[in-house]
């Protein structure tokens, strides 16, 4: 007999399954798993994370440095997250954009690639939407073609990773969605239906 609290559980793994939004968490016995990032038990061990990444002020010296972006895990799907990055970022800066995913030929126009090493060039920020079990084997790829910052997306971590790619030379931003960063540190945010919380005459900078 399935309980009420079984239901819903196992509904939550569903949803969380189908939108890809899982997160791998390790616990104290050294152990991790995938929980829906979203779940009680995973919020509870956000309060208990040890990794912090760049602050505020690192992340916008990332965004301002960066000439090119690959977003590995584009997707053509209008629904998918990694759609409206890249839409966002086409439209709203003047990164050199590429699209990797091997299972798609074009993403908003612009060619897709099967792997980070088919790129022409090294993009100077990797952007992830992939599951957090996945980051590891990123982490490698990142390293492998020589980009130093990887930027794992909203609803993504995998701690472990982010201390192993720290320790192989990598600036990591990890958990943070780098559409509303780089919105919200050019000004844009009120354009998603955000207070930017500043108040500046400035036009929103490209």
């Amino acid at each position: 007999m399935t309980t009420a609290v079984g239901t819903t559980l196992t509904n939550e793994l569903a949803d969380a399954a189908a939108s890809e939004d899982l997160e791998t968490v390790r616990l104290v016995n050294g152990l991790s798993c995938e929980l829906p990032a979203n779940s009680p038990l995973a919020k509870l061990l956000h309060s208990q994370r040890t990794w912090t990444g760049p602050d505020a002020k690192a992340r916008l010296a990332i965004l301002r440095a960066a000439k090119s972006v690959a977003i590995v895990g584009a997707s053509p799907n209008p629904s998918r997250s990694s759609f409206f990055v890249g839409t966002y970022l086409q439209q709203s800066s003047d990164y050199r954009l590429y699209f990797v995913n091997p299972n798609a030929t074009e993403i908003l126009g612009q060619p897709a690639y099967p792997d980070l090493a088919s790129l022409p060039e090294v993009p100077d920020i990797v952007v992830v939407f992939r599951r957090g079990s996945d980051i590891p084997s990123v982490v490698d790829d990142v390293v492998s073609i020589g980009a130093k910052t990887i930027w794992v997306q909203l609803g993504i971590w995998n701690e472990q990773a982010a201390y192993d790619g720290e320790a192989k030379g990598l600036t990591v931003v990890m958990d943070r969605c780098i559409k509303v960063e780089h919105a919200r540190f050019h000004g844009g945010l009120h354009l998603l239906g955000f207070d930017t919380g500043q108040i500046t005459a400035r036009k929103t900078l490209r």
